[in-house]
């Protein structure tokens, strides 16, 4: 078992520039695709290219204009904001309490398969495309599209050279997934704040790919919700529809099913929070150039210590460079179908 994590969070991000530089912002609860900046708490997004094409990209910027990597400029603990931008009198000091950032990548009950472009600079969202085709995950009855709002937590990384001493399989090379679990259906490129209640170690080909279950802290039910034990009291049958989510939800593409370590058992808040500072570890060493990032675009503006850090105006000129924004392409009614496995 992993040791216990005790780390104050201004130790955690001490090497680190990147802060939210403004108050949280009016959400905007839209799915719709928009080439209009959004606000998504401290930070905004725009949109470039042609939604449900190859060319869509979100990318994200500060209220002052500044472009930035979600990947890496966003910081992966939340501070919380006081009326008028006021920064906090006191942070939370151990991390078992702290609320950390998440960028939403999918919402609930949809089926585009939007992410993090690890390997294109500054890191926008994009919809993954396989053998030239956008991907959508399928509706596995009963389950419509993402069952939750899903996303990952910034300055993580799974390393794929390090292998897991409980998995004993590598990591998937990506930042950390996260499950959001409230009532609130999120859009793609919002950054909300969350609890963390546990998490779930999925094998997918032979790699970790840690999925943690969180809690949107702006959520009515949050205060009530501070474990994975909680899940299961307050919400019978939730987690093990996720289970049987991940497990199954590859079947239509002609995949076998995936597997998970603990015999499919979901781990407590604890032990989420220990991978969570190990995969942050793990990214530390990828933007300082102490690991082989291999295809992994690390430019940022804000990593202090960061050989791949630039300018804001390097910055700019690679949104500028991206294709304008144009009206969305139709969605194949195929993406509807039900899969009954």
């Amino acid at each position: 078992m992993r040791a216990l994590l005790r780390c104050a969070l201004g130790n955690v991000a001490a090497p680190f520039c990147s802060r939210p530089l403004v108050k949280n912002a009016p959400v905007t609860q839209a799915v719709t695709p928009s080439p209009q900046p959004r606000n998504t708490m401290h930070y905004e997004t725009e949109a470039r290219g042609q939604p449900n094409s190859p060319s869509y990209r979100i990318y994200f910027k500060t209220f002052e204009g500044k472009y930035i990597s979600p990947f890496h400029d966003i910081p992966l603990f939340a501070e919380t904001d006081q009326d008028n931008g006021v920064p906090p009198k006191k942070t939370k000091l151990d991390a078992r309490g702290a609320l950390f950032n998440m960028i939403v990548e999918v919402p609930r009950w949809s089926n585009a398969k939007m992410e993090i472009a690890t390997k294109e600079s500054l890191n926008p969202i994009k919809q993954d495309v396989k053998k030239g085709t956008l991907r959508y995950v399928a509706n596995v009855f009963p389950h419509k599209g993402y069952i939750w709002n899903y996303g990952a937590l910034p300055q993580t990384w799974e390393d794929p050279s390090h292998t897991d001493k409980d998995t004993n399989c590598c990591g998937d090379n990506d930042p950390i997934d996260v499950c959001e679990i409230g009532s609130q259906v999120c859009f793609p490129g919002q950054v909300i704040q969350v609890k963390v209640l546990g998490i779930l170690a999925m094998i997918d080909e032979g790699e970790t790919d840690w999925k943690v279950i969180a809690i949107n802290a702006d959520d009515p039910d949050a205060p009530n919700l501070n474990n994975i034990d909680d899940v299961r009291r307050s919400r019978p049958g939730h987690l093990e529809a996720t289970v049987d989510w991940f497990r199954k939800y590859k079947l239509p593409d002609g995949k076998p099913e995936n597997h998970f370590a603990f015999n499919g058992q979901f781990k407590d808040k604890g032990f989420a929070i220990e991978i969570i500072q190990s995969t942050h570890e793990h990214w530390k060493a990828l933007v300082q150039k102490h690991s082989d990032a291999g295809e992994i675009e690390c430019k940022n503006i804000s990593v202090c210590e960061s050989p791949f850090k630039c300018s804001p105006d390097e910055a700019r000129d690679v949104v500028q460079s991206a294709p304008a924004f144009k009206n969305a392409l139709p969605i194949s009614a195929e993406v509807d179908k039900w899969h009954f496995l």
